[in-house]
């Protein structure tokens, strides 16, 4: 078990006006923000970011809506990062999702679920990497 994940404030939330939100319930949460940047998605950067999706149906929505408009990218530290940071946010149906998670809160529905989040430790780095330099990612104090 990680101590750090990568969470994503995507382009529904961020549009609407709930990145300040979502940013204080990952802070409530227990998380610390080792690193974090309002950016725009290239199309080119979703095709590469979401190429494990690539042979699934939804891909090409998927690309469109991530490049779309800004999102908050998040390097986040805490205790067993990505499952504490998984619970936080919810299911990906915020339908399904449980009572105050961020993705039940936050979320307009699945396609358009307000948040990101890394599936394993593994991923997790990839995906902070992708996004951030070492040098842009505060030291860990755990």
């Amino acid at each position: 078990m990680g101590n750090k994940t990568f969470a994503m404030i995507k382009p529904d939330a961020v549009g609407s006006g709930k990145m300040g939100k979502v940013i204080d319930a990952t802070l409530q949460a227990g998380f610390q923000i080792k690193a974090g940047r309002l950016t725009l998605i290239t199309g080119a950067q979703a095709q590469s970011f979401y190429a494990v999706h690539r042979e699934r149906p939804f891909y090409g929505e998927l690309v469109e809506f991530m490049s779309s408009g800004p999102t908050f990218v998040m390097a986040l530290e805490k205790e067993n990062a990505v499952q504490s940071w998984r619970d936080t946010i919810g299911a990906t149906d915020p339908a399904e999702a449980a009572d105050g998670t961020i993705r039940k809160l936050y979320a307009e529905n699945k396609g358009r679920n307000a948040v990101h989040g890394s599936d394993s430790d593994e991923n997790a780095e990839k995906e902070i990497a992708f996004f951030f330099s070492e040098a842009e990612i505060i030291a860990s104090n755990l």
